[in-house]
Parts: structure tokens; sequence; C-alpha cells
């Protein structure tokens, strides 16, 4: 038996589920993503929903460095509504959508999906269901199925956060694969880039058991916080809004992301200094901007918080607490590593708490015209391309 938390007990988890799944995943990349199709690609665009949508944010920057294709990713609602109608008539082949979800059968992925193929780009499922309805909208799936957890942990209901890592590590792949089949990387570069993704393991496992003491005290020392505001840029900016969900499923309580330039525009006029605000950044190229965010967060007395490299020293001066991800992670792959302290944090805050995670599926849900509202499976769908 054990006391921590289900959510904890699946974050443990996350170490051993990068090491089993990158083999398999880059296997399904390399059935997926041939030579004609590799070679003819002008444009890739990235679409998901809720955690799959974040996962598509956090990886344009690795199809962008690794496969050298302009890449976007959106929500699958502004996709499906607002940009599939305008992609770009640049010929068959040229225009690849990526469309993930894990479940395979949320609407608006598959309306996105459907309406991108009929607008004539290639449809790829990136699920690990393939016999739902996003993989049979699709042209090729790009199989991902998640291998189950431990007997004592399934059937567990819990913010979900290993389907989250696997449609990192897969997109991640599919990008090295892209980029190694269009000669934009050689097989060297591409096996050590796998290489490296695989070694991630050992980051995930090493920044857990890192941050996990510090972000149990520092929720209880912001137990009175009415709020939290995740920060973040570039690929972190998908932790930032990955965390914030986690918490808002977790326990409840207000959180959103927020960019790191927006915040430097809008924060100053909120009035409560009591407002949790983690700072997330790889030390990348947002490094500098983030350095100066932190110190004006000091200045009017922002609680705050960064999670950075081990060892960071711009933006760790002007915070109170640093959730220290171990080790050295290339700004392309952060989002992987740089959620973990975001999931602590939404764990620890949920346990301080005692809150069932997702309200315990109670709260507005109850109301009789909220089972319309909050539709995500059986919202309709709809079938003609707007331009």
């Amino acid at each position: 038996m054990t006391n921590r938390s289900p959510m904890h007990q699946q974050i443990d988890t996350l170490p051993a589920l990068v090491r089993a799944v990158v083999k398999p995943f880059d296997q399904s990349a390399r059935a997926t993503f041939d030579f004609e199709l590799c070679t003819s690609l002008k444009r890739i665009f990235l679409t998901g929903c809720g955690d799959s949508y974040h996962a598509s944010y956090g990886a344009e920057m690795a199809f962008q460095q690794f496969a050298g294709v302009p890449t976007q990713a959106f929500s699958a609602l502004t996709f499906s509504r607002y940009q599939v109608g305008f992609l770009p008539d640049t010929g068959p082949n040229t225009n690849l959508v990526i469309a993930v979800s894990v479940s395979g059968v949320v609407s608006r992925t598959i309306e996105a999906l459907r309406l991108a193929r009929q607008a004539g780009a290639v449809g790829v499922a990136l699920t690990g269901a393939p016999g739902k309805p996003l993989a049979q909208a699709a042209e090729k799936v790009f199989q991902t199925t998640v291998p189950p957890l431990p007997d004592e942990l399934a059937g567990m209901t819990v913010p979900g956060v290993r389907s989250y890592l696997a449609s990192q590590v897969a997109l991640y792949l599919a990008a090295i694969r892209i980029g190694e089949v269009r000669g934009h990387i050689t097989t060297a570069q591409a096996d050590a880039l796998r290489a490296e993704l695989l070694g991630l393991a050992d980051v995930v496992e090493a920044t857990i058991a890192a941050c996990e003491p510090v972000a149990r005290d520092l929720m209880s020392a912001w137990r009175d916080s009415p709020d939290f505001v995740f920060v973040g840029a570039g690929p972190v900016y998908s932790s930032a809004m990955f965390s914030a969900a986690k918490l808002l499923e977790s326990s409840g309580e207000a959180a959103m992301a927020q960019e790191t330039e927006e915040w430097t525009h809008l924060q100053y006029f909120a009035n409560d200094t009591r407002t949790a605000t983690v700072l997330m950044s790889a030390a990348g190229y947002d490094s500098g901007r983030m350095a100066e965010l932190a110190r004006a967060a000091q200045a009017i007395n922002r609680r705050r918080v960064a999670v950075v490299p081990v060892g960071e020293r711009d933006i760790s001066a002007f915070v109170d607490v640093v959730l220290p991800v171990q080790g050295q992670v290339r700004e392309a792959f952060a989002p992987l590593v740089f959620s973990i302290p975001g999931e602590i944090i939404a764990a620890e805050r949920a346990a301080l708490l005692g809150t069932a995670y997702f309200a315990g599926f109670g709260g507005g849900r109850t109301v009789g015209w909220a089972d319309g509202a909050s539709a995500i499976r059986d919202s309709h769908i709809i079938e003609e391309v707007r331009r």
C-alpha cells in the first residue's frame, strides 16, 4: 500500500513510459511517414484539443528544426473552422495535417481531419485507438498505443499525464523521421536525437525526485493563493498551458497560462499579490525576457516560482523558489520535461486541499443544459470546408 495520491503514482510511471515507447513509436513513425510523403511536404499543420493541442503546440519547434518544414499548431476548432479553408494551394502531398487524439473520438479533432482531407491535405491520425473514428477519417494512422498501467493503478480516474507525454514523444519522433528522410538532418544526427529523447527518461526521473518535496512545501506555504498563472514562451508555453489544465482538473482552482510577453503587458494591473506565478523557461531564446519578467514580478510583490534548468541564475535571482529541471534539455524537447513540475504542483495542491479530481464530475455539469455545452465526443461536426 502507498499513501501517495493516484496522480503522484501516475507521475511516477513517466520515466518508464518514455523508455517503453520511444522504440515502438519510432517504428510506427517510419511506417507512417514514407519517402514520397516526406519529400513532397511544404507545410505541416498540427492540431488537437486540450492536452493534445498542448502537445502539438510544444512540438512546433521540433518540426521546424528537425524536419525543416514550416509548421503551425492550431486548436482543432480554430483549424477546422477558421484555417482549413485557406490552406496553401501548393499541389498534392504538400500539406500534411497531423491530428492528435489518444482516444480517437474527440469530435473537433475528427472534424479537423475530415475537413483537412477535403481541402486536399494528407491527413494523419496520431492516436492510440486505430479502430476509432479519427483513424477512420485519416489517410494514414500513426499508431501510438500507450502501454497499460500496472494492475494496482488501472481504473483510476486521474488527470491525464501519461497520454500527454506519449503524444509528445510521438510528435518528436515524427519530426525526426521526416527530417531524416528529407535529408534535412543526417541519419547519424537523427539517431543521436532519438537517443537523446530516450535519455530524457533519466532527466524526468531526477526532476520528479528534486521537485516534489520543494513543491509540497511551496503549496503549503501558498495555501491561500487565490489563483495560479503559468507563464512560458516558445515550446515551453505548451507546458504552461498543460500545467494550468492539470491544476484545474486536479484541484478545481482558477488557473491560466499566459505567454511571457503578454504577462509583461497585463499583470501589473492585477491587485492581489497572492497570485501564484509559475515562470517556466528552458533558458533558451526567451531567457533574457523571462529574467526581466521575474524582476518585474518581484517589483509588484507577486508570489514567484521558477521552473528552470538546475543551476540557472538570471531568472532564479528574482524568484522565491526554484523547481529545478535536472540535466540539460534542448529547447525543442523541453516541453516533455518542463511539464513535470507543473504536474507535481497540481498533484500536491489537490493532495493538500483534499479535492476530488475533475470536481467529482459534478459542479456545472449537473445543470440540465451542461451536457450539451461541455460535449466533447458527440458535439455536432460540420461537413464542409468554410472559406
